[in-house]
C-alpha cells in the first residue's frame, strides 16, 4: 500500500461511490497488478489513514473532483479524465476529451478527433495503453506510423484516462510526449449495475453535398449499453459493454492539391516553373516581380473536393473477474472494435503547365503570387470523381492475476494478444480516382486574396469538347499490426515508509503493411468522347458547397460542374478501353509489402519513500532497461540489366521481386526520479527527472533495398530503411507547483524541458551491383573515347557504339532522330564496369531542443453549482523551418501553444457544460507534395456544448453540440497567401435518452 497523505473527500451524494483508490491507485502505476488492484480499493473504509479517502461521485463536478484528485495524488506529472457516471463520458470521442487537458492538442480527420500530440511532441512518438497494456495501431493514411487513431473506439465504456507526462520506470517506453492509458470498468469494481443509452446524431455537413456523394438520411442512430453483476458474494463478476454509432458527413474542401513548386530564387532561370526574368518575353506580363534575392513559389494545380462519408463503429467489451480468496483475483477479458468508412467524391481541378504566364506578387523576401494566370488553350478542365471503402477491425484478449502473497508482498501477471487491421472494404479498392475532362479550358487564373484559392477559367465549352474519362488510379492499401506481451509486477513493502515496485516484460509486436496502385497514364483522353453519353453527366454549380469559405461569392469563380455516377462511369471505361484490369485494385503484386519483427525484453525496478519530514516528501527512484530486437524484411525488385536508351537516361531491367532482410537491435537504460513536497496541506511542489525513448517509423526500418526504375550515366539510385535505427531519446525535467486552495479547486504551474537526440536523417552512400554491368565505361564506351569523343558528349558516344558496333552483344540500333541522331538501346555486357548504385538511406542525426509551460485554473464557486475549468500551454523549439530556405529540413511539428476554457453549471436536475478549445497556428509537414515546403496549420477554435437533464434518478435526457459556430480550418504554405487547403464542415447535433438500472 501506499504511505501517503491524501486529498479531500467530497461531500455524500445519492449515487454510487467511485473511489478515488480507483484514480490514484492507476495513476500511480500503470502496470496491471495496480491498474487491476484499484476495485480492492473500493471498499475501503474512509477511516482508515493508509488508505485513499473514498470520493462519492456524480455528474460533472465530482468527475472534476476525482481528476483533480488523480493529479494530486500520483507519483510524477499526470492529468487524466474520469467519466461522469456509468457509461458517461465527457466527449463522444476520446481524442475530443484529452484535447481539455493542459499540454494536449488533437489533429482531427472528418471533423472529429483522431490522434494527438502531447507538448509538441507529435502521434508516433506518444504511447497508447488499454488497461496497462501496449495496444496496436493500424491507420491506411499513414501504413508507416505508429499513431493511435481514437477515432475507432467510442467513450461509453471508458471510466478514465490517465495521461503522464514525466517518464516513470513501470511504463512501457514509446511515449515521449505522453503515456496514455485507456481504463475500462470491472465488473467486481462495478458491482450489480447497468445502463443503456441512445442518441440521435444530426451532421449538417451532409446536407451540404452534391447528391451522388450524400448519404440518404443525415440523421443517424447511436446505440449504447453496460451491464455488470456479481455473485457468490463478490467472488465472480462479469460485465459487458457495447456500442454502434452511425455518422453521415460531408467535408468540403479547397486546395492546392500537388503543393507549390520552388522555392526560386528572382534571379533564377532555366529550370521549369520560374517566371521570365526582367527583360525576357513574358516579363511585360508580371506585376512587382519578386526581386534577385526574394524566393518565389508557383501553384502546381488547383482543385474543389466535395467528399461526403459514411462510418459505422462498432465497440463491445466482455470481462470475466475470479476473486476465489481476498488475496487473489483473475480477470479475463475481451475488446473489439470496427471502424467501417465509406467514401464518395467528386473534384473540379485544373493542372499548370507553367508555361506563358501573367502574375502579380507581392513584396518580398518570400514573395506570393496575388493571381497566377497561364494563358493556355484546350487544355482539361478535370472533373474527378472517386468511390471507395475502408474497414478497421481491433481484436484484443488478455489474462491477469493478481496476488496478495503476504502482507508486505503484491504479485501480478498480466498478458494479451491484440491485433488492428486496415484495408479495403470495397471491391473498387481503399481509394481511387477516376477523372473525366473536357479540353476546352482556356486561360487559367487562380486568385489568392481570399480565404480560399478562386478559379476563373476562360472559354470553356462543353458542347464543343464534350466530357470523356482520361486517366485513373485505384489503390489497395493494407496494414496490420500483432502484439503479443507478458508482464510480470510485483510491490514489496520494504520498512515502513518505502516499497520496492519490480517487474520484467516481453513484448513482440510485428507489423505488415503493403500496397499497390493500378494507373492508367491515359491523361489526354482513353478512348474518345462519342464512347460516353453526356447524359451520364449532371450539371452542377460550384460555390453552393463552399458556402462558409471566403471567397465563394467571387464572380470570378469557375461554376460549372459536371458529376456523375462513379460505378457506371468506372464500367463505361472499362468496357470502353478492353483493359478490365486497369479499372479494378489488386494486391497480388504490390508495389511494396514491408515487414517488421520487434522483439523486447524489459526489467524495471522503482524504490518510493515516504519522508515524514516538517514538511513531508514522496520520492521515487528508478530504472528501465530495455533491449529491443529488430528483423524486418522488404519485398524488392531484382535488377538483372540495365539499358542505355537515351543520352542520360538507363532504365533498369527487374526480372522480379524476392523479400529481403535486415536486422538491428538497440538496448537503453532509462533512469527516473520524480520528487514531491507537501509545503502545506493545500499546496504541492514536484520535480521530475526521467529518459523516455520513442521508436522509428516502420518506413525508416524496412528491410530491403527499393532501386529506382531509371537510373543516369553516373549511377543509379534507391532507398533502404535502417533497423539499426536508434530510437529517439528524451531526457526531461518537470517542475510542477500546485495550490488546491479548496476540496474542488486548483492552480497549479507547470514547467517543462526536452533534450531529444537521435532523430533520423537522411544519408547517402555507394554501393555496387554483384553482377549487374553497365555500358557506361565499358568496351563500346571505351572504344568512342579512343575515337575521339570526350566523356561528356553522350550524343557522340552513341553514335559512334550505333554505328560501329550494331548488332554485336548489346547493340540494337534504332532509326535517326530529326537531330540526325542515332537511336537504340545499348546493353551493358560481362567485362563491362558494374553498376554503382546511390542509395540514400537513414541515420541518427538529428537533435532538438522544446520547452514549455502549462497552467491551470479549475474552481467551483461554493455550492452554487457554478465552476469553471481554464488552461494554456506554451511550447517552444530552437528548431523551426526557415521558410526562406530551400532544400530539405528538419523541424518539429505539431508545436504550438493551446488553451482550454470549460464553464460547468449543475445541480439535482440540471447539468450544462460549454467547452471552448484553442489551437495556435503549428507546422503540420515539411513536404508537400511538390517538394520540401512547409505546411502550416492556422489557429483553429472550436466551442462544444452538452446539456442534460434528469427526469428521474434513472431516466435523463441529454442535448450535445459539436463545433456549434461552424468553424473552418485552412492551411498555408510559406506566407498566408500560399494556401494549400482551404475546409468547411458543419455542426453536429446529438439528442439522447440513457436509463440506469
Amino acid at each position: 500500500m501506499l504511505y501517503r497523505k491524501k486529498g479531500f473527500a467530497p461531500p455524500n451524494t445519492r449515487h454510487r461511490l467511485i473511489t478515488l483508490a480507483v484514480a490514484s491507485a492507476c495513476a500511480t502505476l500503470v502496470a496491471p497488478i495496480h491498474a487491476q488492484e484499484a476495485g480492492a480499493a473500493a471498499t475501503t473504509a474512509v477511516a482508515d489513514p493508509t488508505t485513499p479517502a473514498t470520493v462519492v461521485v456524480t455528474g460533472i463536478r465530482a468527475a472534476m473532483q476525482s481528476t483533480l484528485n488523480l493529479k494530486r495524488n500520483s507519483d510524477g506529472i499526470v492529468d487524466g479524465i474520469v467519466a461522469d457516471d456509468i457509461g458517461k463520458f465527457p466527449d463522444t470521442n476520446l481524442a475530443e476529451s484529452l484535447q481539455r487537458i493542459s499540454g494536449v492538442s488533437i489533429d482531427r480527420n472528418r471533423g472529429e478527433g483522431a490522434q494527438v500530440t502531447v507538448r509538441g511532441v507529435g502521434p508516433d512518438l506518444n504511447m497508447v495503453l488499454l488497461n496497462g497494456r501496449q495496444m496496436p495501431t493500424s491507420n491506411l493514411g499513414d501504413l508507416a506510423g505508429r499513431a493511435f487513431d481514437f477515432s475507432n473506439l467510442a467513450s461509453e465504456a471508458v471510466s478514465q484516462i490517465q495521461v503522464y507526462k514525466s517518464s516513470r520506470a513501470d511504463t512501457p517506453p514509446g511515449g515521449i510526449g505522453a503515456t496514455l492509458n485507456i481504463m475500462t470498468a470491472r465488473p467486481l469494481e462495478l458491482g450489480k449495475q447497468a445502463s443503456v443509452g441512445a442518441k440521435v446524431v444530426y451532421d449538417t455537413s451532409n446536407d451540404n453535398l452534391p447528391i451522388e456523394d450524400k448519404a440518404k438520411r443525415s440523421y443517424t442512430p447511436e446505440i449504447s449499453g453496460i451491464y455488470s453483476t456479481t455473485w457468490a458474494d463478490g467472488t465472480f463478476g462479469v460485465a459487458v459493454s457495447a456500442s454502434y454509432q452511425e455518422r453521415n458527413l460531408g467535408v468540403n474542401q479547397s486546395q492546392i492539391t500537388n503543393g507549390w513548386k520552388g522555392p526560386y530564387r528572382g534571379d533564377q532561370s532555366g529550370v521549369t516553373g520560374v517566371i521570365p526574368l526582367p527583360g525576357q518575353p513574358g516579363s511585360e506580363n508580371i506585376t512587382n516581380r519578386p526581386d534577385p534575392n526574394d524566393v518565389y513559389s508557383v501553384p502546381q494545380n488547383i482543385s474543389y473536393f466535395m467528399r461526403g462519408s459514411q462510418r459505422q463503429r462498432t465497440n463491445g467489451q466482455l470481462t470475466f473477474q475470479w476473486k476465489p480468496n481476498k488475496d487473489l483475483t483473475t480477470t479475463l477479458d475481451y475488446t473489439y472494435s470496427e471502424n467501417k468508412i465509406q467514401t464518395k467524391y467528386h473534384e473540379l481541378s485544373a493542372w499548370f503547365n507553367h508555361g506563358a504566364s501573367v502574375s502579380s506578387w507581392t513584396d518580398g523576401p518570400i514573395a506570393s503570387p496575388i493571381f497566377y494566370q497561364e494563358n493556355v488553350a484546350n487544355q482539361d478542365i478535370a472533373m474527378n470523381a472517386g468511390d471507395f471503402a475502408t474497414k478497421s477491425e481491433n481484436n484484443s484478449i488478455g489474462f491477469n492475476a493478481q496476488w496478495k502473497a503476504s502482507p508486505n508482498l503484491r504479485l501480478s501477471f498480466d498478458a494479451h494478444h491484440s491485433t488492428a487491421e486496415s484495408k479495403a472494404d470495397h471491391p473498387f479498392g481503399s481509394n481511387n480516382d477516376l477523372a473525366t475532362v473536357s479540353f476546352s479550358r482556356g486561360n487559367t487564373r487562380v486568385n489568392f486574396e481570399h480565404e480560399m484559392p478562386v478559379l476563373s477559367i476562360e472559354g470553356a465549352d462543353f458542347n464543343r469538347a464534350p466530357m470523356q474519362v482520361s486517366g485513373s488510379w485505384f489503390q489497395n492499401g493494407y496494414q496490420k499490426m500483432e502484439i503479443d506481451q507478458a508482464q510480470a509486477n510485483g510491490r514489496l513493502k520494504l520498512w515502513e515508509t518505502s516499497e520496492l515496485n519490480f517487474g520484467l516484460s516481453l513484448t513482440n509486436v510485428k507489423n505488415r503493411s503493403a500496397f499497390q496502385q493500378v494507373q492508367s497514364d491515359t491523361w489526354g483522353g482513353a478512348t474518345s468522347p462519342a464512347d460516353y453519353p453526356q447524359s451520364m453527366f449532371r450539371a452542377d454549380t460550384l460555390s453552393q458547397y463552399f458556402d462558409k469559405l471566403g471567397g465563394h461569392d467571387d464572380p470570378a469563380l469557375f461554376q460549372q460542374i459536371h458529376l456523375f455516377d462513379f460505378a457506371a462511369m468506372r464500367q463505361r471505361a472499362s468496357d470502353a478501353t478492353g483493359k478490365p484490369e486497369k479499372y479494378l485494385p489488386s494486391l497480388a503484386d504490390p508495389d511494396y509489402d514491408r515487414r517488421t519483427t520487434e522483439k523486447s525484453k524489459a526489467l524495471y525496478f522503482q524504490l518510493n519513500t515516504e519522508w515524514e519530514t516538517t514538511m513531508p516528501m514522496h520520492t521515487g527512484i528508478g530504472f528501465r532497461y530495455e533491449k529491443t530486437d529488430v528483423h524486418s524484411t522488404a519485398l524488392s525488385q531484382t535488377v538483372s540489366g540495365v539499358n542505355w536508351v537515351s543520352q542520360n537516361e538507363l532504365p533498369f531491367v527487374f526480372a522480379g521481386k524476392e523479400f529481403t532482410s535486415l536486422k538491428g537491435s538497440y538496448h537503453h537504460f532509462l533512469p527516473s526520479v520524480d520528487w514531491d513536497m507537501n509545503v502545506r496541506d493545500d499546496f504541492k511542489v514536484r520535480a521530475s527527472y526521467g529518459q523516455t525513448i520513442g521508436r522509428p517509423r516502420y518506413d525508416q526500418i524496412q528491410g530491403g533495398t527499393n532501386i529506382n526504375p531509371t537510373g543516369t550515366v553516373t549511377y543509379g539510385t534507391g532507398t533502404r530503411g535502417n533497423p539499426a535505427l536508434q530510437p529517439v531519446k528524451s531526457k526531461n525535467i518537470d517542475l510542477s507547483a500546485e495550490w488546491y486552495y479548496n476540496k474542488q479547486s486548483l492552480i497549479s504551474l507547470g514547467l517543462y524541458h526536452k533534450a531529444l537526440t537521435n532523430y533520423a536523417g537522411q544519408s547517402v552512400q555507394m554501393e555496387t551491383s554483384p553482377s549487374v554491368t553497365t555500358p557506361i565505361g565499358g568496351k563500346y564506351f571505351n572504344a568512342a573515347l579512343a575515337a575521339g569523343c570526350v566523356a561528356t558528349d553522350t550524343n557522340c558516344i552513341r553514335n559512334y557504339i550505333f554505328r560501329n558496333f550494331n548488332g554485336q552483344p548489346g547493340v540494337v540500333r534504332g532509326e535517326d532522330n530529326a537531330a540526325g541522331n542515332a537511336t537504340g538501346t545499348i546493353t551493358g555486357i560481362p567485362g563491362d564496369p558494374l553498376v554503382q548504385y546511390q542509395i540514400t538511406t537513414f541515420v541518427n542525426e538529428k537533435s532538438a531542443n522544446l520547452k514549455g509551460a502549462e497552467i491551470n485554473w479549475q474552481h467551483m464557486f461554493g455550492n452554487s453549482g457554478f465552476g469553471f475549468q481554464a488552461n494554456y500551454t506554451y511550447v517552444k523549439s530552437n528548431l523551426k523551418f526557415n521558410n526562406a530556405g530551400s532544400g530539405n529540413q528538419f523541424a518539429l511539428v505539431g508545436l504550438s501553444d493551446s488553451a482550454n476554457l470549460v464553464g460547468i453549471y449543475e445541480d439535482s436536475k440540471w447539468s450544462i457544460r460549454a467547452a471552448y478549445n484553442w489551437r495556435d497556428e503549428f507546422l503540420s509537414s515539411v513536404t508537400d507534395l511538390a517538394g520540401s515546403n512547409p505546411q502550416y496549420v492556422e489557429p483553429y477554435g472550436q466551442l462544444d456544448i452538452s446539456i442534460s437533464y434528469n427526469l428521474s434518478k434513472n431516466l435523463s435526457l441529454s442535448f450535445e453540440g459539436i463545433n456549434v459556430t461552424d468553424e473552418t480550418q485552412r492551411v498555408h504554405g510559406r506566407t498566408k497567401m500560399m494556401v494549400l487547403s482551404a475546409t468547411q464542415g458543419g455542426p453536429r447535433y446529438m439528442l439522447g435518452a440513457r436509463y440506469k438500472f
